[in-house]
């Protein structure tokens, strides 16, 4: 777990790292101008690292699942390599996607100067602006999303039916409890991630879209590690020392 937990810290740092930054200049100077390749670079990261985020998500819950339905047999099946195995097919196939999807809209025809309605060159935002007829790219971009959603929810949501089945057979209700608050934190972050992006490319509003990529972009890295801590153990007890 702790593995994922640094690949999921590393990535929030980088994906925050992504928007941020251009808006804090923004707002410092007032300069809203961006390059072509920039805005390129910037939709090309965002869409690797939120990709990632999906399908690291997805492997946790696959450690989750052999960690309560398997435990005696954890260290031995979630060994360093299969860790890796399942962390590195999440940053690749997340790279050629965002590949794809950054070539595609580079095809997209746009005025000399583009207006974009967001604080970054965001996909929907950059397929308004195109002046290109881009209704086979939004029917990819929709297939695309929902293969990824889908394969990522199904994923997770088969590892939770096994865990619950598992947690169920547990006589006392006090180890049912404990068991299954392990994965607290990790339920807590799916609900939040994947609520967050269906209510970002479920909107049809320019408006709300700047409102729900502002909690997309920065909320969620944030509380990403907040709610891991909470339920860290050794962050509980240095908490109580410091106290002392």
């Amino acid at each position: 777990m702790y593995f994922f937990l640094c690949n999921l810290s590393i990535l929030d740092i980088l994906y925050v790292s992504t928007t941020l930054p251009k808006l804090i200049y923004i707002s410092h100077t007032g300069d809203h101008v961006i390059s072509y390749t920039g805005c390129l670079a910037q939709l090309y990261f965002y869409i690797l690292f939120a990709d990632t985020e999906c399908f690291l998500l997805t492997a946790m819950a696959i450690d989750r699942f052999v960690a309560i339905c398997f435990p005696l047999h954890y260290s031995l099946i979630m060994s360093k390599q299969v860790c890796v195995l399942l962390a590195f097919p999440a940053w690749f196939m997340s790279s050629v996607n965002a590949s794809g999807l950054m070539y595609l809209v580079h095809n997209l025809i746009f005025s000399d100067l583009v207006e974009v309605k967001n604080f970054f060159c965001d996909l929907k935002a950059l397929i308004f602006a195109s002046i290109s007829d881009t209704t086979s790219l939004r029917m990819f971009i929709l297939v695309d999303a929902m293969l990824i959603g889908a394969i990522s929810s199904g994923l997770i949501f088969t590892s939770y039916i096994c865990i619950i089945y598992t947690v169920l057979k547990i006589k006392s209700s006090h180890g049912r409890w404990k068991t299954f608050s392990s994965c607290s934190s990790h339920i807590t972050i799916v609900v939040v991630y994947f609520g967050s992006a269906m209510s970002l490319y479920l909107t049809d509003s320019l408006q709300e879209d700047v409102i729900l990529s502002m909690m997309f972009v920065t909320l969620v890295p944030m509380l990403n590690p907040l709610i891991y801590s909470l339920r860290n153990k050794e962050l509980k007890t240095l908490y109580r020392h410091s106290e002392k």
